[in-house]
């Protein structure tokens, strides 16, 4: 925490220590993940702006689909007992359903009251008072649906303190007070809901709303709370942009004031742009947090272009916030290889692992960009008597046993760990004798930091290989066979 921020936290002021207020506590615990171990996206889609809930067993995350505006008329949901293997459930929501919605279906705030399962949304883009739309709130008798309009109206239809109707969240306080937080075009509004969830109330001053915008606020506003102390966060930045990022503030009250103290999360030039419009998901029972948020991959240009993704976040002994820090792993417990592309050979991902069947020089690789990095995965070698391992640093991948630009390391049951570097041609920079077993698991692991480029199989403490070469500076991770097949677990890209 920078000096500034640690003198803002000690001027806030009146908080007091209280349990937790939040949604029933009967999620079974996830494992202690510090990203989504099976790979971000978590789930398969262009989808941005993700809130969180959980609902008895599961827990739930309801995006915005994103697409044009015109065709943003569905929301769906994805629901998981475990924050691995998710469940799609599709159109929760439609305008179908919400007769004066007709486009632009953003941002739904999941929650539970009264037996009944509401979902605020905002829809139709308003651009001035006398155009029909802003937030509107359904309800089902179940999460996933279907959700139906509790009002006939929009909740709030109204620009109000400068705040476009949009972007809302929904809290409710350890007493039961139940909160809206809500605006676009640079400004924040709070106002209270009545216990029926679907009418405004009143705020100890008469008024109806209370403007909240901090520093540097755009839109989507987040509130949770975390030992006593409100944190709102929210947005900056432009979302088709590679600066949209996450601020928070903290307080004493759900109504403020709230002083920005940090950015908590950013792009990574190295792992995706545009990360933003967040939720957190607390795991009932522990002090585990994870940060839920969308943002683009470096491969994609278009604004659209969004997928959900989480990471852990951390808390300072003081309650600050560290930056987030997005990680590239993945496992494969989920049964998939989302974000993962192809080139030659035929992949599939079944029994926890990304399996390669033979080919002279299938790929797939991840729409990173790396420069200096630890680069790991667990290589089990098939049939056939060739090699497979990792390539690093690529670009210019295309179908062919040597068509991309970048270096390969691998192992081979012919007795040696090689390391190459491939330019539509191949050139072998070393190797180095070692007994590899078909049908065992090797862990492989490149080091890439400048032009040193270290290889270690199974001994991490001594590398098998070491050369210097600078053709290749940064580009792609990912994972490739040659006259083999193959099968990749536990991949994990490492900054150095």
């Amino acid at each position: 925490m920078s000096i500034s921020a640690a003198r803002k936290f000690a001027a806030v002021a009146g908080i007091i220590a209280t349990t937790v207020a939040g949604a029933p506590a009967s999620a079974a615990p996830p494992p202690d993940q510090t990203t989504a171990e099976a790979g971000n996206p978590f789930v398969s889609g262009w989808y941005a702006d993700p809130d969180v809930a959980i609902y008895g067993d599961r827990y739930y995350v309801f995006p915005t689909a994103s697409r044009p505006y015109d065709q943003q008329t569905f929301l769906d949901a994805f629901s998981s007992p475990d924050l691995v293997t998710w469940t799609k459930h599709p159109n929760v929501l439609t305008t179908a359903d919400v007769s004066w919605a007709r486009r632009a279906v953003w941002a739904p705030a999941p929650i539970a009251r009264n037996g009944k399962y509401y979902l605020y949304f905002a829809a139709n883009d308003i651009q001035n008072n006398a155009e029909l739309g802003g937030i509107g709130v359904a309800v089902a008798d179940r999460p996933e649906g279907p959700y139906r309009d509790a009002i006939g109206k929009p909740l709030i239809a109204q620009f109000v303190n400068g705040a476009q109707p949009i972007d809302q969240d929904v809290f409710i306080d350890a007493d039961g007070q139940a909160y809206i937080y809500y605006g676009g075009w640079g400004h924040a509004n709070v106002a209270r809901l009545n216990s029926d969830m679907i009418s405004l109330g009143t705020l100890p001053d008469g008024s109806t709303f209370k403007e909240i915008t901090p520093s540097g606020y755009v839109e989507g506003p987040q509130m949770f709370t975390r030992n006593g102390v409100y944190y709102l966060m929210w947005s900056e930045g432009g979302w088709t942009g590679p600066n949209y990022s996450v601020a928070y503030a903290m307080s004493g009250s759900p109504t403020g004031p709230f002083t920005r103290l940090d950015r908590v999360l950013a792009q990574d030039p190295a792992v995706a742009r545009g990360a933003g419009h967040n939720s957190v998901i607390n795991v009932p029972g522990t002090d585990t947090w994870y940060i839920v948020y969308h943002r683009r991959p470096l491969s994609e240009t278009d604004g659209n272009s969004r997928e959900l993704a989480y990471d852990r976040m951390h808390f300072n002994p003081d309650g600050t916030i560290q930056r987030v820090t997005m990680l590239v792993k993945d496992n494969f417990a989920d049964g998939n290889a989302y974000g993962w592309k192809t080139y030659g050979g035929t992949w599939t991902t079944t029994g926890g692992q990304y399996r390669a069947a033979h080919s002279y020089g299938g790929k797939a690789l991840l729409a990173d960009n790396h420069t200096n990095a630890v680069y790991d995965v667990d290589v089990t070698i098939g049939s056939g008597p060739g090699d497979a391992g990792l390539v690093f640093r690529a670009t210019a991948a295309a179908v062919g046993t040597d068509a991309y630009r970048g270096y390969y390391a691998g192992i081979t049951p012919r007795g040696e760990v090689l390391l190459g570097r491939a330019d539509n041609s191949w050139t072998r920079l070393g190797a180095a004798p070692l007994t590899i077993t078909p049908g065992r698991r090797h862990h492989l692991r490149v080091e890439a930091v400048g032009a040193t480029l270290r290889v270690f199989v199974d001994d991490l403490t001594t590398p098998r290989i070491t050369v210097t070469d600078t053709t290749f500076a940064a580009g792609r991770s990912g994972v490739r066979v040659f006259d083999t097949s193959a099968s990749f677990d536990d991949v994990a890209v490492t900054n150095r």
